[in-house]
């Protein structure tokens, strides 16, 4: 059950930031130290960002609801890309690293890879 429950949470982080992408999308990018972008860029950046934190939401929940370490796995493969580019934009094209974000992607990518390999065993420990 507690890993149902790490994948939940995790899920209702991205669920929330989904939210904000969706309603206040000026809001959702300026908490992640971004301006509000104009135009075609706006575009790309409301879609490309909301389909992350949807996907990366929708992923967690299946994996809680269903027990399916997959959806899990998806999930986190997704948020360790992104602290791998987020240090890589670092690394080679002069951004500032993002310790707190990359933390926090790292963190979660572990936890739901954990989740994903012990979902399923849950029925085994009692």
């Amino acid at each position: 059950m507690a890993y149902r429950i790490i994948a939940g949470l995790i899920g209702t982080v991205m669920t929330l930031n989904s939210i904000s992408w969706i309603f206040d999308p000026s809001a959702a990018a300026a908490s992640l130290g971004m301006p509000y972008l104009e135009g075609l860029a706006r575009s790309t950046q409301l879609g490309d960002f909301t389909a992350f934190f949807v996907f990366t939401a929708v992923m967690c929940w299946m994996g809680a609801i269903t027990k399916k370490g997959h959806y899990l796995q998806s999930a986190g493969l997704l948020l360790f890309l992104a602290a791998t580019f987020r240090t890589l934009a670092w690394a080679v094209y002069g951004a500032e690293f993002a310790t707190v974000f990359i933390a926090f992607e790292l963190v979660c990518a572990l936890l739901l890879a954990f989740s994903a390999s012990r979902i399923g065993h849950d029925a085994n420990l009692l």
